[in-house]
């Protein structure tokens, strides 16, 4: 089914002149629109330099070929040479020597999937990336992919086109806020092109900082327009036909008797999506551990993946051919199930141990082959099971349901499919909090804080509001530098006020004695140690501390102290 975007330019129309009458600055806009035109440049680079590596690598000296995607201009056949598989090892090895070299060498926070580094530069960098890491994650993610690693182009192009936001933003002098905002109208716009998938794109930019279902509500708008207008260009180049191709059968609305299967399919997925992490960070530690150089650990890494293919070469590269059979239901039962695990350990030899390439594909990999085994055992039709498998794996592991969504169903183009997949997407999401509940490792992307009242990119507009509340009670002076009062409360500091009074910001503990207590109870208690309470932040509001409020776990407080009072507030919270 081809995408109701087929014909973008109207859609483009239309979103430039909503954002033109209600967003108001209209040199973000422009921002925007070149961001997206970039995103789709960049797509088809990084597409023509992964092309190139794996010609080279791969199929030129393993001759081994996976299956491509007719939509690509790929093959459904895998090509294996007169050396059978048994230079895959050489070439995988290889690869991650030279990514291995190359990311320590120049940009060492281009290693891994990616994703991670630009969620980080949004919360706690105002949303900066050295100009060097696009480029370098542009030429080691070819070369990991080219030469056989398990990983796929999600976080490279999320870490490329949104260094490139950066960068953009960083030259024409602009805001921390408007930088982060410039970050993710690039990652949005590159995932956009590459995938196909303007809607779910610009979901995901927004949605992925988060481990809650939280949003960036203010950029939504911006990333829709950039991930629009790389969709739109990219289709210059490619067309705008889905990835994937789907049967007439995937597009007949399953029965009501058919949702207790996709009940299990979300069920097991949800499964699933909590130990692929733990998978994934457990093999990334005990790669840490190795007593070799840094730069090393993706040669070994590439070493561990060429030996798995000699066993199971089908687990190479993103798999997107792979996938695209076991929609047409061409891969047998017994294959589906041994490439569930031979994929989650492939991706964990790959990334895990510092080879750059997203972790995207092989999780839809992962979910689409879970889909099938079912399909094979429920006596289902393939189509919607394995897509469906796809999206309800990644929303569970990365905790982005509603863009994964999305996502999915534009690349397959099975627009049909979004209710089940919508269900079987919540079963899998809440299966996955409930067991990771409290656990270290909660997700795919651990930079992800769990809400907006949690991220530092955010902090600084509480401090400037709990700033005015200080001046308004007469304890902070009216020509007093917010910005500097607000960076060193930041950094944790607790700066100065007139009269030897400090600020100091903290968050309440589990265990600390003012959990359940209302303000009234606290106040007196607070005074005699020579504390203030100003302000409490909770759950992305700043809250005055009226009598009846009573204080709760991982609320944030304000506190005025005396200037011997650092050690009575530390006890009765942890920093910010």
């Amino acid at each position: 089914m081809t995408s109701p975007l087929a014909s973008p330019a109207p859609a483009v129309a239309r979103a430039f002149r909503g954002l033109v009458r209600y967003a108001g600055d209209q040199r973000l806009l422009v921002d925007t629109v070149l961001l997206g035109v970039a995103g789709a440049l960049f797509a088809q680079l990084f597409t023509a330099l992964l092309r190139l590596a794996n010609n080279g690598l791969l199929v030129g000296i393993a001759v081994y070929r996976s299956p491509g995607l007719p939509a690509e201009g790929g093959a459904l056949t895998e090509q294996v040479g007169p050396h059978g598989v048994w230079l895959i090892p050489v070439v995988t090895t290889l690869g991650g020597l030279v990514v291995g070299l190359l990311v320590e060498r120049f940009a060492p926070e281009a290693e891994g999937h990616g994703t991670d580094a630009v969620i980080k530069a949004f919360h706690r960098n105002d949303g900066f990336l050295r100009a060097r890491v696009p480029v370098v994650k542009l030429l080691a993610s070819a070369l990991t992919i080219g030469s056989g690693g398990v990983a796929g182009r999600e976080g490279p192009m999320a870490l490329i086109t949104g260094g490139v936001g950066s960068w953009y933003a960083t030259r024409t002098g602009r805001s921390g806020r408007e930088r982060r905002l410039l970050l993710l109208v690039g990652m949005a716009a590159g995932l956009a092109a590459i995938f196909r998938s303007p809607i779910g794109a610009a979901l995901l930019a927004v949605e992925i900082p988060y481990l809650d279902v939280e949003f960036e509500p203010g950029a939504l708008l911006y990333t829709a327009l950039g991930a629009i207008v790389a969709y739109a260009v990219n289709g210059l180049f490619v067309g705008f036909e889905p990835l994937f191709v789907l049967s007439k059968l995937s597009e007949q609305l399953p029965r009501p008797i058919d949702y207790g299967a996709y009940v299990l399919l979300g069920i097991t997925a949800g499964i699933l999506a909590t130990y692929l992490p733990r998978l994934f960070y457990g093999g990334r530690d005990l790669f840490r551990q190795l007593p070799v150089p840094p730069w090393m650990r993706p040669a070994v890494g590439g070493f561990l993946t060429g030996m798995l293919a000699l066993a199971v070469p089908m687990v190479v590269g993103g798999g997107y051919g792979w996938i695209q059979l076991a929609i047409d239901g061409r891969l047998a039962l017994s294959t589906l199930a041994v490439l569930v695990v031979a994929k989650a350990v492939g991706l964990t030899f790959t990334v895990s141990s510092g080879g750059s390439g997203g972790v995207f594909a092989p999780t839809l990999f992962i979910g689409a082959m879970l889909g099938g085994a079912l399909a094979a055992l429920l006596g289902q039709p393939f189509p919607p099971f394995v897509i469906v498998g796809m999206a309800a794996v990644f929303a569970g592991a990365a905790h982005v349901p509603i863009a994964t969504m999305m996502m999915v169903i534009e690349m397959t183009g099975g627009y049909g499919l979004l209710v089940p997949a919508t269900f079987a997407v919540l079963l899998s999401y809440l299966v996955q909090v409930r067991l990771t509940h409290g656990q270290r490792v909660r997700g795919l992307y651990e930079a992800q804080v769990t809400s907006r009242a949690d991220s530092p990119a955010h902090h600084e507009r509480h401090l400037q509001i709990a700033l005015q509340i200080l001046r308004d009670k007469g304890y902070a002076p009216q020509g007093a530098d917010d910005r500097a009062l607000v960076a060193a409360m930041q950094a944790g500091i607790a700066p100065s006020l007139p009269g030897g009074r400090r600020l100091y910001v903290g968050r309440v503990t589990p265990e600390s004695p003012l959990v359940g207590q209302a303000v009234s109870d606290t106040t007196s208690d607070l005074a005699e140690q020579g504390m203030v309470l100003v302000a409490i932040l909770r759950d992305e509001h700043m809250l005055a501390p009226r009598p009846d409020v009573r204080l709760a776990p991982q609320d944030g407080v304000i506190l005025l102290l005396n200037a011997d009072a650092d050690a009575a507030a530390q006890r009765v919270t942890a920093p910010w």
